[in-house]
């Protein structure tokens, strides 16, 4: 594929932004960039994409997601609104997750994979969880995963709350997955060991999925999303919930812990030792009422902090405002959380961590030899565009609605907003079709939660 007539975002370790622009993709990567009149005459390609002057810039990454949430959207929560955030887990989501079969985990994918190509997002970490449907579930959303023509990282939450069965049941779901993925390194599907949290996670089954693991699979774990969560680890072992993981093995380079919401600063050092990483979403701790996330303290500590969705829109650009604007209205001071630190937890360490399971390719850059995972982006600025000041174009400008073209591994997925890959109108007619029984059986569910 030859892509002409952009303007380039290089996003490597000295951003540049180049008209006139022209690049060569070949077996899934960016071949070659340069001026259009020579790369025009070097190279015969098979299709031609016209940027039209657009931005081409690398593609986003989310560092959490929940496919398995899609059809939250809509759905009323039977009798009195959940007054804190264990009540939200109660009476919302465990009864979601337990409501959903293998047609249900397979839609509520493709929806989310259709959201994140017209988004511009390329690449996913996702956190799944289906009590009823364990055995295989990854590999529904990895048949749904390579269909859309994306990458991702998946994993299956372990948790007590459904008996010692189900949770060996997800040890070996993760075990399995882990084996699989391992023979495919130049596959788009990776694999993690999913946890679900501390607070559903007793000594003895934490210490069997350490057991199970590789050395180096990397966990996927919430943490510290609400208080309850450290008052359950105090009490179990007079340890903090990121010390308590610590002394299971559970941290480390390939660990991603979800939110962090309450951690003090021991935790935020243990992390920062660990080189574990901690995601942002919030967008979802807004929702939840379950606090701020002190994230500038946590980047000074050393801690590596990305962004993810929790399941909300793949819209990278609208999480990293809510990370810009949440910490200012937090702390009454509009000199918090800076625009760049935003752009670095965003461009950096996101790309950064997802490049981890993706034999440390060098996602988020354009360049040559780089993963050809590029968005077009038709922004049209009324003041100048500069490398200085791109990451306050990105805050106050991007809109997730001026994608117009998205491609993953070189393969086009989107093209002046038209999908490729995936039937837009046939899956969401499948997914409306699916949600009123979801919702029925979530309502059955919901009941016995009181």
């Amino acid at each position: 594929m030859l892509i002409t007539n952009a303007t380039i975002i290089t996003k490597e370790d000295e951003t540049r932004i180049i008209p006139d622009q022209a690049i060569f993709l070949e077996d899934g990567l960016i071949a070659a960039i340069g001026p259009e009149k020579a790369l025009t005459a070097w190279f015969e390609a098979k299709e031609v994409l016209d940027a039209r002057g657009q931005l081409v810039m690398p593609g986003n990454v989310c560092a959490h997601t929940h496919f398995y949430g899609a059809f939250a959207r809509g759905m009323s929560i039977p009798g009195k609104a959940p007054a804190d955030f264990p009540q939200i887990l109660q009476k919302l989501w465990w009864p979601l997750d337990k409501a959903l079969d293998e047609d249900a985990v397979r839609l509520s994918a493709q929806v989310m994979l259709l959201d994140a190509i017209r988004n511009g997002t390329t690449t996913l970490i996702d956190h799944h969880a289906s009590p009823n449907a364990i055995p295989g579930s990854l590999d529904v959303i990895k048949e749904a995963v390579e269909q859309a023509g994306l990458r991702a990282v998946l994993c299956y939450e372990v948790t007590d709350r459904d008996g010692p069965e189900k949770a060996a049941a997800g040890i070996a779901e993760n075990m399995r997955f882990l084996r699989q993925q391992a023979g495919d390194q130049a596959g788009m599907v990776k694999a993690m060991f999913g946890l679900h949290a501390s607070l559903t996670l007793s000594d003895s089954t934490l210490e069997a999925c350490r057991r199970a693991a590789p050395e180096n699979a990397g966990f996927h774990i919430h943490a510290a999303e609400h208080e309850s969560d450290e008052y359950d680890s105090l009490q179990k072992s007079g340890l903090r919930v990121v010390d308590r993981l610590h002394q299971f093995g559970i941290l480390g380079k390939n660990t991603i812990l979800a939110h962090g919401v309450h951690t003090d600063s021991r935790e935020a050092a243990i992390l920062a030792q660990t080189e574990t990483w901690l995601s942002h979403q919030p967008r979802s701790n807004m929702n939840n009422g379950v606090g701020v996330a002190p994230i500038e303290s946590l980047l000074r500590m050393g801690v590596r902090v990305c962004l993810g969705t929790d399941g909300f829109p793949h819209a990278m650009w609208e999480e990293a405002r809510f990370a810009y604007m949440l910490q200012k209205v937090h702390y009454r001071d509009p000199r918090r959380m800076p625009g760049d630190q935003v752009y670095s937890m965003l461009v950096e360490n996101n790309t950064e961590l997802a490049g981890r399971f993706f034999n440390n390719a060098p996602l988020g850059v354009l360049m040559e030899g780089a993963p050809a995972d590029l968005i077009f982006v038709d922004y049209r600025p009324h003041t100048p565009l500069t490398a200085g000041n791109l990451p306050w174009h990105m805050i106050f400008g991007f809109q997730e609605r001026m994608v117009t073209t998205t491609i993953c591994a070189g393969k086009a997925l989107m093209v002046d907003r038209e999908l490729k890959t995936i039937d837009e109108g046939a899956i969401t007619a499948q997914a409306r079709d699916m949600a009123p029984k979801v919702w029925r059986r979530y309502e059955d569910i919901a009941k016995k939660y009181g």
